[in-house]
């Protein structure tokens, strides 16, 4: 990713726009931050199916850098590269979502994955092996790693989605101002980062070196398949695989907390 400042970066140009409204400043700011676009979707076309053009990728992902500069306020302390990262990879992942990018079977697999896991792992309490989710689906060691490749374009989401069904309130709405939250939301927030610790912990070694990779490290997919000596579709089907363990805990505990309110 293009190194982040500790200040704000262009800020000449940030006053004249934001201050003046001068289209010419905003413009420069456009050309500027043109390289998160190109860094957000390398790391998405990772795993999206080949039929996804980059160029389809990028027009999407200028959108969501053009509304991240408008949006933006510098006065508010976050740093502009992270913001509009969320943007323009929210804008991406939103534009493919129109465009029907991922077939209804592909989604229905998800969703029998995502129930699978949630159901055995409720069952037995512990993370459940391939053996034990091919049985409860029928499936053998070959169909389960050709299934979790393929809903391997569902696991990213957008920051723009409600968090809940026919809500809406977003996931971005959250991380850009954390100040004003009341008192049973940062004990909500609290119990839910406990339960996905312990979700985390539940992990096989390789899922978990997987999202510390991913998610910490930032590394791309194909980084991590470099440092752990395995093939970009092991790691995808690895990352499928965790992100479906840590949906079925989280589903969990949000029904918990939200039935005992």
């Amino acid at each position: 990713m293009p190194q982040q400042e500790t200040r704000l970066s262009h800020l000449p140009e940030w006053k004249a726009w934001k201050e003046e409204g001068d289209i010419d400043a905003k413009k420069m700011l456009i050309e500027q931050y043109l390289p998160l676009v190109d860094y957000v979707v390398n790391r998405l076309a990772v795993g999206l199916p080949r039929n996804v053009s980059r160029d389809d990728l990028s027009s999407h992902g200028v959108m969501g850098l053009i509304d991240a500069i408008e949006k933006f306020d510098p006065g508010r302390g976050l740093q502009f590269e992270t913001y509009a990262s969320w943007r323009i990879r929210g804008s991406i992942i939103d534009g493919l979502r129109q465009n029907d990018w991922v077939p209804r079977s592909v989604r229905e697999k998800a969703k029998k994955l995502e129930e699978a896991y949630q159901t055995l792992e409720q069952t037995y309490l512990r993370s459940v092996t391939d053996a034990e989710i091919c049985a409860h689906l029928g499936l053998n060691e070959q169909e389960l790693q050709q299934m979790l490749q393929d809903v391997s374009v569902t696991t990213i989401c957008s920051l723009e989605d409600p968090i809940k069904d026919e809500e809406a309130e977003t996931r971005i709405q959250l991380l850009i101002d954390d100040k004003a939250k009341k008192p049973e939301d940062a004990v909500h927030h609290v119990f839910l980062r406990e339960e996905l610790a312990k979700a985390i912990d539940k992990l096989t070694e390789k899922e978990r070196t997987v999202v510390s990779l991913l998610y910490y490290e930032d590394l791309s997919l194909t980084e991590i398949a470099e440092v752990m000596s395995l093939t970009p579709s092991r790691i995808s089907q690895l990352h499928s695989k965790a992100m479906m363990r840590l949906r079925g805990t989280l589903n969990r505990a949000k029904t918990l907390l939200f039935h005992e309110q």
